[in-house]
């Protein structure tokens, strides 16, 4: 099972077609993006409402409208990306089953709760390990790392596709 929901990967995904090989943002509608990537468009219309809410997107109206990054793609990172569609989510619930051992008969010792539960601890700090590493990615890191990977054809392929699409309609 996975931690993190399809829809974190559609988002960050979604985000980083936003992003052209300049690194400037496009306006794209979620109806270009789902299409392009072979999403479900009504999935990653919840998942734009959520990053909207967030402040990751603006929307604008109009024919040919659709959202925006509402700060610069450097700005945005995977970690704000995740918290935007699956919220604030931690690895690890701690059950206090220290306190619960058969021997303790209902009296607990003081020293059972002394101090945070070692368990807990490590869990807690492999999280914000695991959280710092995704604020060091961004959603303009991602794209360049795509635009390296690709053929030199493959940004201007990309705008012709929307801009045929757009020109469709």
């Amino acid at each position: 099972m996975a931690f993190y929901s399809s829809g974190v990967e559609y988002g960050i995904h979604s985000l980083v077609c936003m992003v052209d090989i300049n690194g400037d943002d496009r306006e794209m509608n979620v109806r270009e993006m789902a299409d392009l990537q072979g999403v479900p468009y009504d999935y990653l219309a919840k998942i734009f409402t959520r990053l909207s809410h967030a402040g990751l997107v603006v929307s604008s109206e109009g024919k040919g409208g659709g959202f925006r990054l509402a700060r610069p793609s450097a700005l945005i990172t995977m970690l704000d990306v995740i918290q935007a569609v699956d919220g604030q989510k931690g690895i690890f619930k701690c059950k206090e089953i220290r306190q619960r051992l058969a021997i303790f008969e209902e009296k607990l010792p003081a020293w059972v709760c002394d101090g945070p539960c070692g368990i807990r601890a490590v869990m807690d700090s492999a999280q914000q390990r695991m959280e710092e590493e995704l604020a060091r990615h961004t959603i303009l890191d991602l794209a360049r790392k795509t635009f390296r990977k690709a053929p030199e054809t493959f940004a201007i392929e990309v705008q012709e596709w929307i801009s045929e699409r757009r020109n469709a309609q």
